[in-house]
């Protein structure tokens, strides 16, 4: 016995199946529409309409057009905080990213040992970056940090008193922490790939490092543009940990963006230009995004395009 759908149910899968969206599915994105807008939009607008106006976080904001933007972009210290911003971006990027897609083959590759290695190489993540700030500074104490502890010379220099020695410090305690991340989507882009490749490549005589640079590094093109479009975009936001770890010195060669903004606005009481500085990053951060993408591609590429 044959049973026929009723007409209001057919007619709806016919529009489902023939690509359209229906009804509930614009109103299960309705509540996620809204938090954006909530917690995303409305804050940056208020960002940008404050950064005209003059206000000490306490008084009385008064609209003052481009007085901020005039005392920051005249501000000597502004070129020397993007360019120390972009110093640990590239310097981290460089590190992490060679990095993160050995660790990453190595956990896909080891299948027996995979969800224990995943574990221990996410736990830096998980700790809090003032903790770990301070764990790193307690060690590399000259007086009473681990070189003096165990008696090793080379370790017992001041380590964040020197500019390039805390600039080489900052850099290793940023990867450290965010490399097992990156290395956990490596992890997954990895295996991904069809092991069909591998055996072609076994048949045809091509080795382990062969096949890395044949087939396992070209299919990690789209993964790439990923992890950097994060690790780029997220060095713009680094405060916390270059507060706690050097609070911008020695003098002010590790002073990034995101510090300048919060000394600006909460030390020196000039929320304007501070809301200033908060532009620049987000606009620093559409523009290098934007930038990366276009490297990427378009983004309807399959990952079989990358080889």
């Amino acid at each position: 016995m044959t049973t026929i759908a009723p007409p209001a149910v057919r007619a709806q899968e016919t529009k489902t199946a023939s690509g359209g969206r229906s009804g509930p599915v614009l109103w299960m994105a309705l509540p996620a529409l809204i938090m954006f807008i909530a917690f995303g939009v409305i804050p940056l607008l208020g960002v940008l309409a404050l950064s005209f106006t003059t206000w000490n976080g306490i008084g009385t904001i008064q609209p003052t057009g481009l007085t901020s933007w005039k005392a920051l972009l005249a501000d000597p210290g502004l070129p020397h905080a993007i360019w120390v911003t972009f110093e640990i971006m590239i310097l981290s990027w460089l590190v992490q990213t060679p990095i993160s897609i050995l660790i990453g083959v190595f956990i896909a590759a080891h299948k027996r040992y995979r969800s224990l290695l995943a574990v221990l190489y996410f736990v830096p993540l998980l700790l809090s970056a003032t903790a770990i700030s301070i764990t790193y500074k307690a060690l590399l104490d000259p007086n009473f940090g681990i070189g003096s502890g165990f008696g090793i010379e080379w370790l017992n220099q001041d380590w964040l008193g020197d500019s390039t020695l805390a600039m080489g410090v900052l850099v290793f305690v940023v990867s450290w922490q965010f490399i097992p991340f990156h290395s956990l989507i490596y992890q997954g882009a990895v295996r991904q790939i069809p092991h069909s490749l591998y055996e072609a490549a076994q048949i045809d005589g091509a080795g382990r490092v062969r096949q890395f640079f044949s087939i396992t590094f070209p299919q990690l093109k789209y993964t790439i543009i990923t992890s950097s479009t994060l690790m780029v975009v997220g060095s713009l936001t680094f405060f916390d940990l270059i507060y706690v770890l050097t609070a911008g010195g020695p003098g002010d060669s590790t002073r990034a963006l995101a510090l300048e903004m919060y000394q600006t606005g909460f030390q020196a009481n000039l929320m304007g230009p501070a809301s200033a500085i908060a532009v620049i990053i987000v606009v620093l951060g559409l523009i290098l995004a934007q930038l990366l993408r276009r490297l990427g591609g378009k983004g309807n590429e399959s990952q079989l395009e990358g080889m």
